[in-house]
């Protein structure tokens, strides 16, 4: 990419004043954002070769952003290569190959592109009238989803910033539903006085759940829990009796083995009783685009609203999450927000839809997303992940460790011996920089949890890890797991 040659400064007038203050004067805009792009660039290209997780002296080395609030101005191409200089070294590659930690995906060469192109935009996608693209590549990339995940196809839907806002919307319509259903506005009144809702969630429910019914007022700790069978689903022959305003939580994809909950059943007994069933998908609902997978989603469709990210499975850049709401009203009677200044069209208004009012147009980046993939790219990311997955069971437990989890999705659990010993491999692991896996505790045990999300893994990415995960535990004295 060649220097584009230095502009002349443009001298903005502010109308009736001269000449703007030099502090909004534009310089080189076009050399600058080269230069951004060549330090991205360069970043990408050492990403294979460098340690997925920083040094220790990278990380010191943030020290230096700790200064008093600058008095003078500094040219933006020197604010860049300071950010590039301190901050490059000390970020976690987790856009590379080799990041197996939490469920997190890397970034699509069309998202990452799309995601420049839309901050050069700077659109507000609350309104019509502020963003016409983030409105229309909304509609469309909610339309692509529907699809996607076999749910209905009025079915209403927000773009937030996570799983866990996408989750908090949803209990927002249920809230709404339920307790409109027996004559009281919780919008207008809030919940003081309220008819109470039972809530029930698994026993293994995601702690963004919990967050987001905290938000909602319906409390973290005051719900059922529903015991759960050996890999984490909910059992639904434990449900509790049915009566009176219930919302009902589970999962689709447990965060540590990949399981899914019976989402159809739970969705049979719900319904008969006027419940509302909600499906914390924030990674798994995305193996309905898969052939080999959709079967773990069976009866998904029949819930009530639906919660998923699309900066883990999907590959876009982070704060990227979606809500779906089976019956748009309660969506928008949940969230709809008006004032005299603000402006409405006959069209879709985002603002109705999503907890947030000002926010940026991330429906651009998932639409690059889909429009770049197809349903066959997706499929194949899907089902590629998984593979490797299964690779990683294999190969730890042919090398004599445990794998604790029936591996069906992208997540593998596994046991180097006892607690100690494993967090001792965890560390090391993490040491040798190789890749990065985290550790998380399963059933009362310490294990090491690999999740494998990112577009951008090979079959060689699994060998090397592997060997190095095996080489940790040997170097340890962790030859074969006894357990």
């Amino acid at each position: 990419m060649g220097q584009v040659p230095d502009l002349p400064i443009r001298n903005f007038e502010v109308a009736g004043q001269g000449p703007a203050p030099p502090v909004i004067l534009v310089r080189s805009m076009h050399n600058l954002l080269n230069d951004a792009a060549q330090r991205a660039l360069r970043y990408l290209d050492e990403l294979d070769a460098r340690s997925v997780a920083p040094s220790a002296e990278a990380v010191a080395g943030l020290s230096r952003f700790q200064e008093p609030l600058p008095e003078t101005s500094m040219e933006p191409r020197d604010v860049l290569a300071l950010l590039d200089q301190i901050g490059s070294p000390a970020t976690v590659a987790t856009a590379g190959s080799r990041f197996f930690g939490f469920v997190t995906g890397g970034v699509l060469p069309a998202t990452l592109a799309a995601n420049w192109l839309a901050a050069a935009w700077d659109q507000n996608a609350s309104m019509v009238v502020l963003s016409p693209v983030g409105a229309a590549l909304e509609d469309v990339v909610l339309a692509w989803l529907r699809q996607l995940f076999h749910l209905p196809a009025g079915s209403g839907g927000a773009l937030v910033t996570g799983g866990t806002m996408a989750n908090f919307t949803g209990i927002a319509a249920a809230r709404h539903a339920l307790l409109n259903g027996v004559g009281w506005d919780v919008e207008a009144q809030g919940l003081f006085g309220a008819p109470p809702i039972t809530v029930i969630v698994g026993e293994e429910v995601h702690v963004s759940m919990l967050k987001a019914l905290g938000l909602a007022g319906l409390g973290r700790e005051r719900v059922v829990r529903v015991p759960a069978d050996s890999q984490g689903r909910m059992r639904a022959d434990k449900l509790p009796k049915l009566a009176g305003p219930t919302l009902i939580c589970t999962q689709a994809g447990n965060v540590n083995s990949g399981a899914f909950d019976p989402v159809g059943e739970i969705c049979a007994r719900a319904h008969e009783a006027g419940a509302w069933v909600h499906v914390d998908g924030a990674f798994g609902l995305w193996a309905a685009a898969a052939r080999e997978r959709k079967h773990l989603v069976e009866g998904v469709e029949l819930a009530d609203s639906w919660a998923t990210d699309c900066h883990k499975w999907l590959n876009v850049p982070h704060d990227s999450g979606i809500a779906l709401v089976r019956d748009e009203q309660h969506l928008v009677g949940a969230i709809r927000s008006t004032a005299a200044y603000l402006v409405h069209g006959e069209q879709r208004e985002p603002h109705h839809h999503t907890p947030e009012a000002s926010r940026r147009a991330r429906g651009i980046e998932v639409w690059a997303a889909l429009r770049s993939l197809g349903r066959s790219g997706l499929e194949d990311m899907i089902e590629r992940t998984c593979r490797h997955a299964s690779r990683f069971a294999q190969g730890l437990r042919a090398a004599g460790y445990e794998i604790l989890n029936n591996v069906v999705l992208n997540q593998v659990l596994v046991s180097f011996g006892d607690d100690e010993t494993t967090r001792r491999v965890i560390a090391a692991i993490q040491q040798d920089g190789t890749c990065w896996c985290g550790g998380t505790v399963w059933h009362g045990r310490a294990v090491m949890r690999i999740s494998v999300s990112s577009w951008a893994t090979r079959d060689e990415d699994v060998d090397r890890s592997l060997a190095a995960m095996i080489r940790c535990a040997r170097s340890l004295g962790v030859v074969k797991n006894n357990s």
